[in-house]
C-alpha cells in the first residue's frame, strides 16, 4: 500500500542542515512491529507516523519510532510531524495552537508566523549526579574533573545528564570516548556552554546518547536536550529568555534551536521546519 511520505529538516538554520525526520502520513493499519521494521530501514534517528487521534483534545497523534524503540516523547520529531500534518492539509481547531497526542501524553505546540515551537514537558528526574556516573562522565568526555562546571539529572525521557562547562569553545573543543566499553554503565550526555554576551547565540550544545548497539553517538540537533537544558539554565539564572542555541556544529550541521519563556513560565522550544522530500512509500504489512 502506498502511503504519503515527507523527509523534513528540523531546527536548521537553512535546509539540510538541521535534523531529518521521516514522517509517514497515513499511518492507520500498521502494527508497531511494521513501524518499527520501517524506521530502521530509513536509518535516521527518528521516524514517525500520523494517526488520528484517539481524543476530541488532539489534533492530530503520532507514534514515534528510533531504530530501536519506540518514544513516549521527542522533541524534533514534535516539530516535524507538526509541520508534516500542517503540509499536507491539517486543520487545527484553533489557528495558532496546534495540539499533539502522543505516548507522553498531550502536548501544544504553537504557531507564530512559519515557526513552530513545544511547550517543554515536565522533568521526571532533576537534581546532583552520583560521584560515580559524574566520574564516568569525565571519562567519555576526556575532561579534568574542575573543567565541568556544573552537572545535573536533566531528564524529560530520554535520560539526559546535563553538563555545563565553561564557554562554547570547551563544548567544540571536547572530543568525546566513543568506543564501547561493555563493563561500564551507558550515559546520555548534554554538553552546554555559553558565548560571549555579545553573541547572537547564547550556547553551544552537544548531545551524546547511547544508541540500539549500546554505542555512544552524537545526535545533530536534539529538541528533548534543549528542552530540559532550558529548564535548568533559566530556572538556575544562567540563562535569559528568549535566546538561541546553536547545535551540531562539530557534525557539519548548523543547527538553531529558538528557547522562550511566556508570562505563564512555560518553556517553548521552536525553530525551523523543511520538508526537503515529498512522495510515496511502499509500505507492506508483515514486512517479515
Amino acid at each position: 500500500m502506498k502511503r504519503r511520505f515527507q523527509q523534513v529538516d528540523v531546527f536548521g538554520a537553512r535546509p539540510l542542515f538541521g535534523n531529518p525526520l521521516a514522517v509517514v502520513l497515513d499511518g492507520e493499519g500498521l502494527s508497531a512491529d511494521e513501524m518499527q521494521h520501517f524506521a530502521r530501514w530509513t536509518n535516521l534517528s527518528e521516524t514517525v507516523f500520523l494517526l488520528p487521534p484517539t481524543t476530541l483534545e488532539a489534533d492530530y497523534r503520532v507514534r514515534i519510532f528510533t531504530l530501536a524503540r519506540e518514544l513516549p516523547f521527542a522533541g524534533h520529531p514534535t516539530l516535524g510531524s507538526c509541520h508534516a500534518w500542517l503540509t499536507s492539509g491539517g486543520r487545527p481547531e484553533r489557528a495558532d495552537v496546534v495540539v499533539q497526542e502522543c505516548g507522553a501524553g498531550l502536548v501544544p505546540i504553537r504557531r507564530t508566523g512559519d515557526r513552530l515551537a513545544f511547550a517543554a514537558p515536565p522533568l521526571i528526574r532533576s537534581g546532583p549526579v552520583d560521584p560515580v556516573r559524574l566520574q564516568r562522565i569525565v571519562e567519555i568526555l576526556h575532561l579534568d574533573t574542575d573543567a565541568i562546571l556544573d552537572a545535573q539529572w536533566a531528564d524529560n525521557g530520554p535520560g539526559w545528564i546535563a553538563v555545563l562547562l565553561r564557554d562554547a569553545e570547551a563544548v567544540l573543543n571536547v572530543d568525546a570516548d566513543l568506543s564501547p566499553d561493555p563493563g561500564k554503565e551507558s550515559v546520555d550526555i548534554g554538553l552546554v556552554g555559553p558565548y560571549p554576551e555579545d553573541s547572537d547565540l547564547a550556547f553551544e550544545v552537544r548531545a551524546f546518547f547511547t544508541d540500539e548497539r549500546g554505542l555512544l553517538r552524537e545526535d545533530p540537533v536534539t529538541g528533548s536536550l534543549n528542552a530540559s537544558l532550558a529548564q535548568w539554565l533559566l530556572t538556575s539564572g544562567r540563562a535569559r529568555s528568549p535566546y538561541v542555541a546553536s547545535q551540531g556544529s562539530r557534525l557539519g550541521r548548523d543547527g538553531r534551536i529558538e528557547i522562550d519563556r511566556d508570562g505563564e513560565g512555560t518553556i517553548w522550544v521552536g525553530g525551523a521546519t523543511t520538508t526537503c522530500v515529498e512522495g510515496e512509500v511502499e509500505l507492506r504489512t508483515n514486512p517479515r
